[in-house]
């Protein structure tokens, strides 16, 4: 594996966002390498840079009006969720014709935890949300490293698999311990991590709030405020269900996924790939990382799960172009069609349906189905 991994295709899409909009908003998991590529974008162009971790930047922008409107070029605010007030202040300055700046905020929190994000800077602001490496950045034929160890870098390049587990054990930490508290929530790191640790047990299930919540002797309302944290902060994905009326009684609840499968198997202890394939999860775990390197190669606006009660589910399905696509996702060597495969075909008429598994080869089963390897996941999108 190469010590460093090219993101040129998040980099072309900073650049162009950054030419036509005043404020562009790179948000992702801490870690991910959000100021990297900002000082990558920087390289050549007039920049300033503030980070809100720096108590010397916190103070500079303590007047911020005053401070960034003399300011040209590309003006770069990491970690922006430290100082939500800014984003009135940019508001007001990206709204003046002498404005000369242009602004890059960072962020490791998602729009709906920085309160009023949306609505202070509307129509002034473009959002990119920059993932963990994918399979087209590490090379598809490393996909086994990077199901095991997960897409955080320094955790998919690290020199053993003993030094990738050391690294997410630290990072769960500083997240619980830090990261956490400086959302504003006052949850200690030891009931936070309890939940998280359940949540990988659950990964892949659909949500039961009294259920969870019986079990840490927490109300519903609390779980809830749990999980919409983790969700913002980019580290769980509720997938939303797809509701139709054909008269069956449908799953309502989102389906949860951690959506890095390194983090989840951190939190459960499993530190290699043997240890992945011993664990009773194997399956819920391969189906979560099918699912986001699917999300980063088709990238919908958006996407959903479909179930019945007691009766045909379907992991993914989205939308192009007006057609209807589903994806499902099998642990096994050799996939077939199942009935349940066939009841969602027909009560959702998809367009087409691929199965998603880990072998070699990419060939169909039907016209409308096609059992496709994880290393050819590029031609779904």
């Amino acid at each position: 594996m190469a010590n460093m991994i090219d993101r040129t295709h998040y980099l072309e899409r900073l650049t162009t966002a950054i030419g036509r909009s005043p404020i562009t908003a790179l948000l992702g998991p801490r870690q991910v390498g959000k100021t990297t590529l900002a000082r990558l974008l920087a390289q050549g162009r007039p920049t300033t840079f503030f980070d809100l971790e720096s108590q010397p930047d916190l103070r500079r922008l303590q007047n911020p009006e005053m401070v960034l409107s003399s300011l040209e070029g590309v003006v770069v605010i990491d970690e922006i969720q430290l100082l939500p007030s800014l984003f009135a202040a940019l508001r007001v300055l990206v709204d003046r014709p002498q404005n000369r700046a242009r602004f890059l905020i960072l962020g490791s929190a998602s729009p709906t935890i920085i309160k009023n994000v949306s609505e202070t800077l509307a129509g002034r602001v473009e959002f990119i949300e920059m993932a963990p490496f994918g399979l087209s950045e590490v090379g598809v034929e490393h996909w086994r490293a990077l199901w095991v160890r997960g897409g955080f870098p320094r955790a998919f390049l690290a020199e053993s698999d003993e030094d990738s587990a050391a690294w997410r054990e630290g990072f769960i930490r500083t997240f619980l311990e830090r990261d956490v508290p400086q959302l504003g929530v006052a949850i200690p790191a030891t009931a936070m991590r309890r939940f998280w640790t359940m949540l990988a047990h659950y990964h892949g299930q659909t949500w039961n709030a009294s259920e969870l919540g019986q079990s840490m002797g927490l109300s519903d309302k609390t779980v809830r405020s749990y999980l919409d944290l983790l969700t913002g902060a980019f580290m769980v994905r509720q997938l939303q269900p797809w509701h139709i009326n054909i008269g069956k009684r449908q799953v309502r609840a989102p389906k949860i996924y951690l959506r890095d499968t390194g983090l989840l198997h951190g939190l459960l202890s499993l530190p290699d790939w043997s240890s992945v394939l011993g664990h009773p999860r194997v399956g819920a775990s391969w189906e979560g990382f099918a699912i986001e390197q699917a999300l980063q190669v088709i990238q919908p606006n958006d996407a959903y799960f479909w179930a019945v009660h007691n009766g045909a589910e379907l992991d993914l399905l989205f939308f192009r172009r007006g057609r209807r696509y589903g994806i499902e996702v099998k642990f096994s060597e050799a996939p077939d069609t199942t009935r349940s495969m066939q009841v969602a075909m027909q009560d959702l008429a998809l367009d087409h349906l691929w199965i998603v598994y880990p072998g070699q080869h990419t060939y169909p089963i039907h016209e409308k189905i096609t059992v496709c390897s994880i290393a050819d996941l590029s031609s779904i999108g």
